[in-house]
């Protein structure tokens, strides 16, 4: 009982768990996430672009895109939809990537730490008060200053979102 206990508070303190609302409707904030040319619009932190973004949007498809830092490097990422019904909640994969669309390491992009290959994002969507409630959880993220980064950089991401919608 106790290594099922351990294991769900390593799995806990490994994700990101953020939770937005939305002034948008909810079909708005899912398509958002699915249509390459509105994800473009807000996908990376405060400072970065998104150049690219292609989307397979079917169970078994894939997502690549490019983040593009003020320094102009690019940051690529890819990852495989494991579960999708609109407008109510997402699930894929997420792994760093080269330009191509292969997967790669984070020390690829200078990342310190321990990373694992593959880390898994759920999103969910809820109406609430004719708004969109949005709940991300992003697992798998090391401790430390890069998990911290990378909440901080999702938490911009969703600011550029809530701006896209006014």
């Amino acid at each position: 009982m106790d290594d099922i206990n351990t294991a769900t508070s390593t799995l806990r303190e490994q994700e990101i768990v953020i939770t937005r609302i939305f002034d948008a409707p909810r079909e708005l904030v899912f398509k958002a996430w699915t249509d390459p040319n509105l994800m473009m619009q807000w996908w990376g932190p405060k400072g970065f672009i998104a150049p690219v973004c292609k989307i397979d949007l079917r169970v078994g498809g894939s997502y690549h895109c490019c983040m593009r830092g003020p320094d102009g490097k690019d940051y690529w990422s890819t990852g495989v939809y494991r579960e999708i019904v609109p407008p109510s909640r997402l699930v894929c994969t997420d792994n760093f990537a080269d330009e191509k669309g292969n997967v790669v390491p984070a020390s690829y992009y200078g990342m310190p730490g321990d990373w694992p290959q593959e880390f898994l994002v759920t999103a969910t969507f809820e109406e609430f008060e004719g708004k969109t409630k949005l709940t991300l959880r992003h697992s798998g993220i090391p401790a430390g200053e890069m998990r911290e980064m990378t909440e901080a950089g999702w938490n911009e991401s969703f600011d550029k979102l809530a701006d896209s919608f006014n």
